[in-house]
């Protein structure tokens, strides 16, 4: 089995995932960059081998398990069925505007099909694959948004962010970073959930720091050493409360 360390990044073709997965790649890991849209995701995977970086285009649509499917396949065949690095990263956030009196139950249930079940579907089957990892670690991407301590805190600034889907997405996030962290304790697989920061992407206009210094604490916790925290979220360096 190959000693070159293999980072799955979901998400990937933009972003805080194209971000995440550039940075691994120049710490020299293998980085499978997955997309739900082929072309702009084989695109993005060019873009980074153009760079000198070892990067490989996989199709991963959380809608569609199908997809997980395949991906697990393609691991199993093409690196022996191990996987070192799983950044959850992909995610939607539909409903700003709408707060938990009036957000489209559709809406709540697209939002967590994806942001949720979806994740926790992929990490699953992935599971096997990061146990063979003599040091896994599994990175959840949420945000200071999923928590009820500074949201039940009025004096926290959170008054204008309510999305209660989006919000509660990754709460329940953090609950399985918590679980699945406590279910590994007797492993050498690290989880942990990861607070980009105000990042500028397409859904956050107005952030205030580049996805570059956004994907660094994802990047951080995907390289933890064997010391390092489990079953936490944190921004950088920094322990957020949940």
């Amino acid at each position: 089995m190959s000693t070159q360390k293999i980072a799955l990044v979901t998400g990937a073709n933009k972003g805080l995932g194209f971000a995440i997965c550039r940075q691994l790649g120049q710490k020299g890991f293998t980085v499978l960059l997955g997309a739900r849209d082929t072309k702009r995701g084989q695109a993005a995977a060019a873009e980074l081998v153009q760079q000198g970086l070892d990067v490989r285009f996989l199709h991963i649509d959380m809608e569609d398990p199908a997809t997980f499917e395949t991906a697990c396949a393609c691991i199993r065949q093409e690196f022996g069925g191990r996987l070192d690095v799983l950044v959850n990263n992909a995610g939607i956030a539909l409903d700003w505007g709408y707060k938990a009196d009036s957000v489209p139950m559709a809406m709540l249930r697209r939002t967590f099909e994806t942001n949720f079940f979806g994740l926790i579907d992929l990490t699953q089957r992935l599971l096997p694959f990061i146990l063979r990892s003599p040091a896994g670690r599994i990175v959840n991407q949420s945000s200071v948004l999923g928590s009820l301590s500074l949201h039940s805190n009025p004096e926290a600034g959170l008054e204008q962010m309510k999305a209660f889907a989006y919000n509660a997405s990754k709460t329940a996030l953090n609950a399985f970073t918590i679980h699945l962290a406590q279910a590994l304790q007797d492993t050498a697989v690290k989880v942990n959930s990861a607070h980009p920061g105000d990042v500028q992407t397409d859904a956050n206009k107005h952030g205030q720091i580049t996805v570059t210094d956004g994907a660094k604490t994802a990047v951080r916790l995907a390289m933890l050493p064997a010391d390092g925290p489990t079953g936490g979220c944190f921004h950088l360096d920094k322990s957020l409360p949940w």
